[in-house]
This record gives structure tokens, sequence and C-alpha cells, in this order.
């Protein structure tokens, strides 16, 4: 009877161990502190082209590029990282249910987001801006935009500010995708379409779309895009060493040619970490 009790009692403490330090497996896993996890989850773009898409061969982009370098850092190899989409109304959610350890997603560091999450960065130093047919002359400012059909998707502030502040006769028309108001302007339906830069350069440089746009180049705003964790994550100080490695090894720079240099997209030098312009 002795016996039995010991031992009872020894498979107890023994459960309870490995409990615990399966537990402790889990909490590395999720923070994604030190790549001892199988598996890093990550949220992106999956609609847009030059950002973050994803396609029948995999995901591309200039954000997925950044993930990845991040994650190889973190200890991940790419067949390690789950990609989960990120629409722009899920991110903070996303982050704070632990979904993902960290998104990039042309996420733009505001003060009302950096209640809610914490930003690693900024990696990248967007523009509000105009796309507008390679053959088209007259649109050489944003007051010319005053009377013509300025596109933009619905939800999107974009438009409005440019019709608010720059020009107020503008002719709002707001479709439900980048890609309806790509084949507006194509088609002379729109005169032009505005949201960042960056989402315009990577449409553009599309090949379908390849020598059929050009951009406007007016920085109407700044836009900081950075790297969203958890509120009070570790992993922002190790994500931000990263970005500096790869802005040092010459890989950020690879990254912006190879996704956006078909549209000549005039990009910004890379942001030193934690310069958030206003």
């Amino acid at each position: 009877m002795k016996l039995r009790k010991v031992t009872a009692a020894s498979a107890v403490v023994l459960a309870l161990a490995v409990t615990a330090t399966a537990c402790g497996s889990n909490d590395d896993k999720d923070s994604g502190s030190s790549g001892g996890g199988k598996k890093i989850a990550i949220g992106i773009k999956f609609d847009q082209p030059g950002i973050g898409q994803k396609t029948p061969q995999g995901y591309t982009g200039f954000d997925v590029d950044v993930a990845k370098y991040v994650a190889k850092k973190l200890g991940y190899d790419e067949d390690q990282i789950q990609w989960k989409e990120a629409k722009s109304a899920d991110r903070e959610t996303m982050l704070q249910r632990g979904d993902v350890q960290f998104i990039a997603a042309s996420y733009s560091i505001t003060p009302e987001r950096e209640k809610k999450v914490d930003f690693a960065g900024p990696y990248l130093l967007a523009h509000q801006d105009v796309l507008v047919r390679a053959d088209d002359d007259s649109i050489k400012s944003p007051a010319d935009l005053n009377s013509k059909k300025l596109c933009s998707v619905t939800g999107s502030t974009s438009a409005q500010n440019i019709k608010d502040k720059l020009a107020p006769k503008a002719n709002l028309l707001k479709y439900p995708t980048y890609s309806a108001c790509l084949t507006g302007l194509q088609n002379k339906a729109v005169d032009a379409l505005t949201t960042d830069d960056s989402i315009l350069a990577g449409y553009a440089s599309q090949a379908q779309f390849k020598g059929k746009f050009k951009l406007g180049g007016f920085k109407m705003t700044n836009e900081n895009y950075g790297i969203g964790v958890k509120k009070g994550s570790d992993l922002k100080d190790k994500i931000n060493k990263a970005l500096e490695e790869m802005v040092a090894d010459g890989s950020w720079e690879k990254a912006v040619k190879a996704n956006f240099g078909p549209a000549n997209y005039q990009y910004d030098p890379a942001p030193k970490i934690g310069d958030v312009k206003p």
C-alpha cells in the first residue's frame, strides 16, 4: 500500500512537471523570443501587389520580404512561418488576441494605434500620392485634380483629404477595390487614383500594367510603416535590431527595388528606428 501511494504521488509530480514544461514551451513559441517554437504566425496583406500578396506560387511583396528577414533573425526559417491575412480593420485585434506574433501590412504608426499596440520601426516612409495614366500630363500638382475624377476605395480617407485640403473641386469616386480603380483609370473612367505611394507603386509594377501608369510624386502626407506587436511584447526591441541589420547589409534596398522598381518609385531612404515623421 505504501509503495502504491508513493508511486501515485510521484506520478502526480511528474505530470505537473511535464505540464509546466509544456506551458513554458508554448510561451516561448507565442513570444517568438527564441525561435524555439516550430512556427511563428505573421500578419500581412493578401491583396496588395508589391506590398503583400497571396499568389498561387506563394506570398510576395516588400512587407513579405521584410517579415521573412525579421523572422530569420528571430530564428525561424521561411517554412516555419504561418502567414495570416491582416485586414486593416482587424490588425489591432489580431495582435491583442495573440493570433499573430507580429504584423507587417502597410501598417502606419499613429498615436491612436499606439494606444492599443506597440510598433517596431518605422521601416518605410511612404506618402499619400496619386497614380495617373503615363500619357496624361495634365496633372502636375494636387491643385490640378480640381474638376478631375479622383478614385479611391470605399472606407478610405485619402480622396477626402485631397478634396478637403488641396483640390476642393475634385470629383470623388469610390470603388470597392484598388484593382477596380486601376481598371477605371486604364479605361479613362477616372483620371487619378490616390492612396499611399508604396501601394500605388506596387500596383503599377505588375506586369500587365508596366508602362501604363506613373506616380505624381506629390508626397501629400507622411505614412510611417511599422511592424505591430502586442502591447508590452519583448519582440519590439528584437525586431528593431533586425530592421537595422536589414538596412546595414543592403537587404532593405534590394527588397525595395525588387518590389517597386518597375514603377520608378522615388522612395525615401530607410528611416531611422524611432524616427516617426509627423
